[in-house]
């Protein structure tokens, strides 16, 4: 409980807003603030003008203190560069550190382990965003069709041996 009026009375010290909520009617608080304002005031000098504001900022804070976690505004992220120039036709810039690569659904895993669908998502790219450079994806296709993959098999002609 020591805690709780200590920070309830750094709060005041540190000349914070009171804020208004619904807490401020528990009869609990009324007591914990004049405990704490009795307290500061049996060995600090506190003018009598001053009196009224300490109770109601002190009242404030044990308000702000108990009405739990404040949820920061979350920020959109940022990308490292802009998307329409994260592709270029022999690397994509990754919108996370700014990193070229020739594909990114490695590094997407291994550094961040997101999915390249989660990705997307994130930075609110197309379904068809590419996660391969344009180039190394031809160089690739015509490798594998080098060496004729992807081609119906021909039927043999006859029975088996």
């Amino acid at each position: 409980m020591k805690c709780f009026y200590a920070q309830a009375l750094l709060e005041w010290k540190k000349g914070k807003q009171p804020v208004m909520n619904d807490a401020e009617t528990n009869p609990n608080y009324v007591e914990l603030t004049a405990d704490i304002v009795s307290a500061y005031v049996s060995n600090n000098t506190v003018g009598p003008g001053e009196l009224a504001a300490m109770i109601g900022e002190v009242h404030a804070a044990l308000a702000r203190v108990t009405g739990g976690p404040v949820e920061e505004p979350v920020e959109a992220p940022k990308p490292a560069i802009s998307i329409r120039k994260s592709i270029t036709p022999d690397y994509l810039i990754c919108l996370e550190d700014g990193k070229k690569f020739k594909s990114l659904k490695r590094h997407l895993r291994t550094q961040y382990d997101i999915t390249p669908e989660q990705y997307r998502e994130k930075w609110g790219l197309p379904s068809d965003y590419p996660m391969v450079a344009p180039n190394y994806a031809k160089a690739r296709s015509q490798l594998a069709k080098d060496m004729g993959l992807g081609q119906q098999r021909r039927k043999r002609r006859g029975g088996r041996g």
